[in-house]
């Protein structure tokens, strides 16, 4: 009785067990399935709680965990669509219509920005709703393309006209996350025959330009011909006449030749003749240089006796003189050296002396303005002051050494009306030219002091002559 509780407790134990493994690899399980790998070609977009403030989270080319319940996930294909574009009548920049058949292939983009861009706005969609969504982009973008170029650009630069549609309508297919991929434009034809008539100018052109360059050539071919034909007859006639010159130039070196033979006999015989004559001479000449050099030392011996008792005493004196005299010049220039420095210290002293004296005299004329009150024309007073007895006596002597041999008055024994005689007024004149102290201030441009001026007598008579010099002129100015 007892073991059968016992066995029933050991397979409960047994059994919980069972179930808590079985529960561990369900969780296992399920996370493994939860941890999503993204291929190569798509794109895996985790959408629900992804933190960052993004709506989604795409990945491509690597692998993410799913958390249950807060996320989950899908795919977007990144297989290439191929999108056929019939664009009729489409308005050029020239108000021409052109019919541009084309074939665009494009596919969801892999940039980071663009993937974010194709994750809000087409997950969830298929093939084909992509495929006319990103149709009608093309469309708009093409006309717009075709309405900002001429005609001529267009046909004639397909290059910069792709590269406009590339540029334009992929930016507009990445604002909902795809890629253009590749633009193949099949033909562009307009209605009214403007781009056949421009094929047609340019293979006329070129048909003319290979006409053109065909008549050149044959042009060419002739002027080359006639050429070749007047070089041929150059050459002859050069060759014709080298040969003359040849024949020439042969008769000419066997004339040169006998002329040479010619005169080298002549040279050998002259030769001969200026030999004997030279050796001859040259005798004569070793003779007569033996004279001379016997001429010669004689010479030099009276040379040098005349030498030793003329000429070396000559320069003995010579050198003394010009010894006496650098000596006797270098005491002059000592002499003037040290007479200049006299007048120079001379100079100085005097200088420094004036300087001395002018320095005091300014130091006294400022003491006596500062003693007449800084008025510096009660100091010129102080001064004048002080010097009136030396100009006084100077305006006595002006006419102290007049010497006058002999005076002649004739006096009628008239008198004027001051009761004076021609005597007295001659006397009188005479001492009135002397120039007055007033005047003398007049001229210095200074005012006398009304002490040193006098007083006139009040009841001394004045002679209408006298009146009417001392009255003062008036101006005509004042009378009108």
């Amino acid at each position: 009785m007892l073991l059968l509780p016992l066995q029933l407790g050991g397979s409960a134990s047994l059994l919980a067990i069972g179930f808590a493994i079985l529960f561990f690899f369900i969780i296992i399980i399920s996370f493994i399935r939860r941890y999503k790998r993204c291929p190569s070609d798509r794109i895996l977009v985790v959408y629900g709680k992804v933190g960052g403030g993004s709506s989604a989270k795409c990945i491509h080319g690597g692998a993410a965990f799913i958390w249950p319940v807060i996320q989950d996930y899908q795919f977007l294909d990144l297989t290439p669509i191929s999108i056929e574009v019939s664009l009729v009548n489409a308005l050029s920049k020239q108000n021409i219509r052109v019919n541009v058949p084309s074939r665009f292939t494009i596919g969801i983009s892999t940039e980071p920005g663009i993937m974010q861009n194709a994750a809000e706005r087409l997950l969830g969609l298929g093939q084909n709703e992509i495929q006319e969504l990103a149709q009608e982009i093309i469309f708009g973008q093409l006309r717009l393309v075709v309405a900002s170029m001429d005609i001529e650009e267009i046909n004639s630069d397909r290059d910069k006209f792709l590269t406009n549609i590339s540029q334009s309508v992929e930016s507009e297919l990445k604002k909902v996350g795809l890629k253009l991929i590749n633009v193949n434009i099949t033909d562009i034809v307009d209605e009214s025959g403007y781009i056949e008539a421009l094929g047609k100018e340019a293979a006329a052109h070129a048909i003319n330009a290979a006409r053109k360059s065909v008549a050149e050539k044959n042009r060419d071919g002739s002027i080359g011909e006639a050429n070749a034909l007047q070089d041929e007859r150059t050459q002859v006639a050069a060759a014709n006449a080298q040969a003359v010159e040849g024949e020439n130039i042969a008769k000419i070196d066997v004339a040169n030749s006998d002329s040479l033979r010619r005169q080298r006999e002549a040279e050998a015989e002259r030769t001969a003749i200026a030999a004997e004559k030279v050796q001859s001479a040259k005798a004569l000449e070793e003779s007569y240089a033996a004279e001379k050099d016997a001429e010669i030392a004689r010479a030099e011996r009276e040379r040098s006796s005349q030498i030793a008792d003329i000429v070396v005493p000559a320069e003995i004196d010579k050198k003394k003189v010009e010894i006496d005299a650098e000596a006797e010049a270098e005491k002059i220039r000592r002499q003037a050296r040290g007479e200049a420095d006299a007048i120079l210290f001379k100079a100085q002293a005097e200088a420094q002396g004036l300087f001395e004296v002018l320095t005091k005299q300014a130091q006294g004329l400022d003491e006596i303005v500062k003693a007449a009150g800084n008025d510096p024309k009660d100091a010129v007073l102080l001064l004048i002051a002080d010097k009136l007895p030396e100009l006084v006596k100077t305006q006595a002597e002006a006419i102290k050494n007049i010497k006058i041999d002999k005076v002649t008055v004739w006096d009628s024994g008239a008198k004027t009306t001051d009761g004076k005689g021609s005597t007295a007024n001659f006397i009188s004149g005479m001492y009135k030219s002397v120039p007055p102290l007033q005047e003398m201030f007049n001229m210095a441009g200074m005012q006398l002091p009304e002490y040193l001026k006098g007083k006139a007598v009040d009841n001394e008579e004045v002679s209408p002559e006298t009146e009417k010099n001392t009255k003062p002129k008036k101006d005509p100015k004042d009378t009108e």
